[in-house]
C-alpha cells in the first residue's frame, strides 16, 4: 500500500427504507430521490458519531449522491459543524442490474460471481473490480488535492467493501472476506 498524504475513513449510511423493505435500490434513477433514511437510520448515525473523537470541524465529506448516504453526510456535516460536503457520483452504490428492486437475496448470487470472476458483469451487475476502479479513483483524485486531512467518504456497503481491498492489498474478488460494515459503521481504511 502506497504512503497517502490523508486519512481516510469509510462510513456507510444509516439505516434506509431499503434495507427496512428488504429490497435493492442501485438505480441512480431511484437512489438519489427515494429510500431515505429511516427514524432508526438517523438515530444510528447520530450514536455512531457520538462514539468517533477522530473526527471534527476541519473533517473532509466527501459522499455519494444517493438520498440515503446524501442524507447520512448531512447529519455528519451538522454535528460537526464541518464545510459543505462534497458529493461524487463515483461513490454511489454497486448497480445490480435486472435484481434492481427485488430482495437482498439476490446480493450473494453476485458475490458467488465476484470470488470467480470479478471483472466479468452477472444480470447486468456492475462487476466489482470496476466498483473498485472507480472508488480508488476517488482516493487518487484526493491524493492530488488535499494533503493533511481526515476525509470521511460517505458511501454504501459492496462499494466501501471493494475499497478496502484496495487499502488492503487485496483482490476485488476478496471483499466478503473483510469484515462487514453495518449501516452507519465506520472504519479507517489507513493511518
Amino acid at each position: 500500500m502506497e504512503v497517502l498524504k490523508n486519512t481516510y475513513y469509510a462510513f456507510r449510511h444509516g439505516q434506509s427504507r431499503a434495507n427496512v423493505e428488504g429490497i435493492i435500490i442501485s438505480d441512480p434513477a431511484i437512489g438519489t430521490v427515494e429510500y431515505g433514511l429511516t427514524d432508526e437510520g438517523r438515530e444510528q448515525v447520530r450514536t455512531r458519531l457520538a462514539a468517533i473523537s477522530a473526527f471534527d470541524a476541519d473533517t473532509m465529506l466527501v459522499s455519494s449522491d444517493f438520498r440515503r448516504a446524501r442524507e447520512t453526510a448531512e447529519i455528519i456535516r451538522a454535528y460537526l459543524g464541518a464545510a459543505p460536503i462534497v458529493f461524487d457520483i463515483r461513490l454511489r452504490e454497486r448497480f445490480f442490474g435486472d435484481w434492481e428492486g427485488k430482495a437482498h437475496g439476490h446480493y450473494s448470487k453476485a458475490w458467488k460471481k465476484d470470488l470467480f470472476d470479478p471483472n466479468r458483469e452477472f444480470n447486468g451487475a456492475e462487476s466489482s473490480n470496476s466498483v473498485r476502479s472507480r472508488m480508488w479513483a476517488v482516493v487518487q483524485s484526493l491524493e492530488e488535492k488535499q494533503a493533511g486531512r481526515t476525509i470521511v467518504l460517505v458511501s454504501h456497503g459492496d462499494p466501501l467493501m471493494l475499497l478496502q481491498t484496495a487499502f488492503n492489498d487485496l483482490g476485488p474478488e476478496h471483499h466478503r472476506s473483510l469484515p462487514y460494515i453495518e449501516t452507519a459503521g465506520c472504519r479507517k481504511l489507513n493511518g
